[in-house]
């Protein structure tokens, strides 16, 4: 398949290009950092940034794309159907 794009450069804005299922682990990494968390089913989501330092982003509604770089997604997320993208 042609890939038009090929020739340009990622950047942290550009759109993702891989996704994993997230599963909520308090000293396991994501296997990728992220360039967002795509939330199916809401609610809170509480994560590690890439750059270190805690968040929780309260009652994420569903279907939400937050565009966050996070290593890690911790188990005080009450939101289920996580999508990593990168």
């Amino acid at each position: 398949m042609a890939d038009r794009y090929s020739q340009f450069t990622t950047s942290p804005v550009s759109p993702a290009s891989g996704a994993f299922a997230v599963i909520p682990h308090d000293s396991e990494a994501l296997p990728q950092t992220t360039r967002a968390l795509y939330v199916g089913s809401g609610g809170d989501v509480a994560v590690e940034m890439h750059w270190g330092g805690m968040a929780t982003f309260a009652n994420v509604p569903d279907g939400t794309l937050l565009p966050v770089r996070v290593s890690k997604v911790l188990t005080a997320t009450s939101a289920a159907q996580i999508v990593g993208l990168y």
